[in-house]
């Protein structure tokens, strides 16, 4: 059974249509601002489905007082699918006084939940924080089904060596070649980008990344993509936290951009539907 938060209301008529069992849930604020939680059913086990997208604060607090409204309500067994997890790139220390936050939310979130899934989480070693089962969800079935037809006989390529991996993922799904673009300082206010022992010449790329927001990276892969005599380029990325304008930017410089629906965007074109049933 699930119980949908606020950050996941909009894949709550595609959990319905494919079989869902969704408990219903009150959720408003109070006259000063504060938020309001009713559970309106009951059971032992329940899902919780909400993305932790801008207000980011506001989610994160909904998702506790769920968690303690369903507790309150006898439920033995909670499990919490954030498919886009908030301060999950403050990871780490940089100056001194600093939290790690993404610690910081996952304890918190580990008071109530028995386990959580979060979707292509920026750095997955963050688990560890989490005190139950915390899984981090790969969409690269679903991205790479979307872009199947489209890409052919084509490559995948990470923005980066740090997301190398992603693009191995979506290229086992299609059985193709993969690879990433180095980064290499010329001065210090130029960085060369190109793509690794790879030839891209006549072909299909598919440029996959977890997060994508002023889209700078992209662009400028995609110009020098076509230098290079790249054929389409499509870029599909898991969230789409995007800064204003990046959109257009993106659009403009590729054939397609195309992100999962953890954040709804104008161009959030694939589903993570299907993934979250197979939890």
């Amino acid at each position: 059974m699930f119980v949908i938060g606020s950050g996941g209301k909009h894949l709550e008529g595609e959990l319905r249509e494919l079989g869902g069992e969704i408990i219903e849930v009150e959720l408003r604020k109070f006259p000063d601002g504060e938020k309001y939680v009713r559970v309106l059913g009951s059971g032992n086990e329940a899902t919780v489905v909400s993305s932790t997208f801008a207000p980011q604060d506001e989610k994160i607090v909904e998702l506790l007082l769920i968690g303690d409204a369903l507790r309150e309500k006898g439920f033995k067994k909670l499990r919490a699918v954030v498919p886009y997890f908030a301060y999950s790139r403050q990871d780490r220390v940089t100056k001194e006084g600093e939290p790690v936050s993404v610690r910081a939310i996952m304890k918190a979130l580990g008071i109530y939940y028995d386990e959580l899934y979060i979707f292509d989480l920026h750095n997955p070693e963050t688990l560890k924080y989490f005190p139950g089962k915390g899984v981090n969800v790969s969409p690269a079935r679903v991205i790479a089904d979307y872009f199947r037809e489209k890409l052919g006989d084509g490559i995948v390529l990470a923005p980066d060596k740090g997301a190398r991996e992603r693009a191995r993922a979506v290229a086992q799904e299609f059985g193709l070649e993969y690879s990433h673009f180095e980064k290499r300082r010329i001065s210090p206010t130029e960085v060369e980008m190109r793509p690794v022992d790879i030839d891209v010449k006549g072909k299909n790329v598919l440029i996959v990344d977890d997060i994508i927001s002023t889209g700078g990276t992209m662009v400028k892969a995609a110009q020098i993509l076509r230098k290079l005599g790249a054929g389409k380029i499509f870029v599909g990325v898991t969230h789409g936290v995007f800064a204003e304008g990046a959109i257009e930017r993106v659009s403009g410089a590729v054939d397609e951009l195309a992100v999962t629906n953890t954040i709804p965007t104008p161009v959030s074109k694939i589903s993570i539907v299907p993934e979250i049933l197979r939890l």
